[in-house]
């Protein structure tokens, strides 16, 4: 498959400001970013290239350099040969599929942290439900699945996310309901995980309230600690109390209670 290549140069203030842009893009069509190289189908480029150019225009802290057609290769093949499956606890291993979340990056490492913790503690003795909001690779909701969750429903707005997160699902022989969607589905949870954003935690934490059971746990990363007021207020406004906060190189974790 012929694959594009856009350069850019970066001069993001913050590390989650990078992952807002590359979400954006991705949601053009781009497949793989490698530092400050962003690939993507050359099909699709062609009816893109006005929409990119607006969008790194609109965006503070990206340039754009230029691009290229690649050689015919398969550049997923080769970004999956170049990181390597990783082996997690509880015997989990997970392939990454371009996608982020395989279990490395700090906001990950300390949701898994603190889903071994629970299950040492018990938290999943008794037949809990747990959402996976922005699963990535999947790796949260079968996590949760090997501590002992009844059941796990696991939601991306990336398709090919939704896909990772079956393949690895199935190579850990755990079984996830997984969907393609921005929002979270209506249910009734024990527990809640979303290693998001802020603005889009902020944005759903009244949805994270109205679906969580009584006595249950929102669990929030994937933010800083200047965000956590906004979350905090979001959180208290729906009813929602603080029980922990966590953090790992300038990367937060926070625990609700409703």
């Amino acid at each position: 498959m012929q694959y594009s290549v856009v350069h850019l140069k970066y001069s993001f203030a913050e590390e989650w400001e990078q992952d807002l842009f590359e979400q954006a893009m991705c949601d053009l069509g781009f497949e793989v970013f490698d530092g400050e190289n962003a690939y993507i189908q050359s099909d699709i480029w062609e009816n893109i290239q006005t929409a990119t150019a607006e969008l790194i225009a609109t965006t503070e802290g990206v340039e754009w350099i230029g691009w290229d057609d690649c050689p015919d290769e398969n550049w997923n093949a080769q970004w999956e040969a170049e990181h390597e499956e990783i082996e997690l606890p509880l015997s989990v291993h997970i392939t990454p599929h371009c996608a982020f979340g395989a279990g490395h990056h700090e906001t990950t490492s300390m949701m898994i942290e603190a889903l071994i913790e629970a299950q040492e503690q018990g938290y999943f003795v008794q037949e809990r439900h747990v959402l996976d909001m922005g699963c990535g690779t999947g790796v949260l909701g079968i996590m949760a699945k090997k501590c002992g969750a009844a059941h796990v429903v696991a939601v991306d707005i990336d398709d090919k996310s939704v896909t990772n997160t079956l393949e690895n699902a199935a190579a850990n022989h755990v079984r996830l309901d997984v969907r393609l969607g921005d929002t979270p589905p209506a249910g009734e949870y024990h527990f809640i995980l979303a290693n998001i954003h802020r603005n889009i935690l902020v944005a759903q934490i009244p949805l994270y309230a109205q679906y969580l059971k009584h006595g249950g746990e929102v669990w929030l990363s994937g933010f800083y600690a200047d965000d956590i007021p906004y979350l905090m207020e979001a959180a208290e406004a729906m009813g929602l109390q603080h029980v922990e906060t966590r953090s790992k190189n300038e990367w937060q974790w926070i625990r609700l209670k409703k």
